[in-house]
């Protein structure tokens, strides 16, 4: 590959890291065309880029972008995507639904989100628990609309008692 195409690559790569906020390693050494297939068209339903990385291009774009990479270096071997996403969570559920139907694979090998690092696919349980924005605005309004709802409920059934 010529210098001029890994310098492009590594500026795609580097626009990626900016315009989404989190990030997947993921191997998918052993997945055949068919499957590889059906996972892009599951990642595109959930809105989450798939993309197939040379792992040193990759480091690379990640230094441009003034990103740590000491801790994910054992991560970028053998053969990578990346799952590049907005929703924290949505690449963990699909890494863990895809991979109940194809033996564990895509495997997760890291990942950064919500500004932390998690190496290993011990952590696929925990990135699937994490709530975006939006579930965490959702949770905080449910908990102030609880009280208000039950100081409601029981006027009405107070004012219901005086009108009998």
């Amino acid at each position: 590959m010529k210098k001029e195409d890994k310098s492009a690559l590594i500026d795609s790569f580097v626009e990626l890291l900016n315009n989404y906020a989190h990030f997947y390693i993921v191997d998918v050494t052993a997945l055949d065309s068919t499957t590889t297939s059906n996972l892009r068209r599951e990642c595109f339903k959930n809105e989450v880029k798939l993309q197939v990385v040379k792992n040193t291009l990759f480091v690379k774009a990640l230094e441009k972008n003034g990103f740590d990479v000491a801790s994910l270096n054992d991560s970028l071997t053998q053969t990578t995507a990346i799952m590049f996403c907005n929703t924290a969570n949505k690449p963990a559920r699909i890494i863990k639904d895809f991979g109940k139907k194809n033996n564990g694979i895509p495997g997760l090998k890291a990942a950064y989100a919500e500004g932390m690092t998690y190496v290993g696919a011990e952590n696929l349980d925990t990135l699937c628990a994490l709530k975006s924005k939006n579930e965490l605005i959702a949770d905080v309004i449910a908990a102030l609309e609880s009280p208000i709802m039950n100081v409601l409920s029981a006027l009405e059934n107070r004012e219901e008692k005086a009108a009998e």
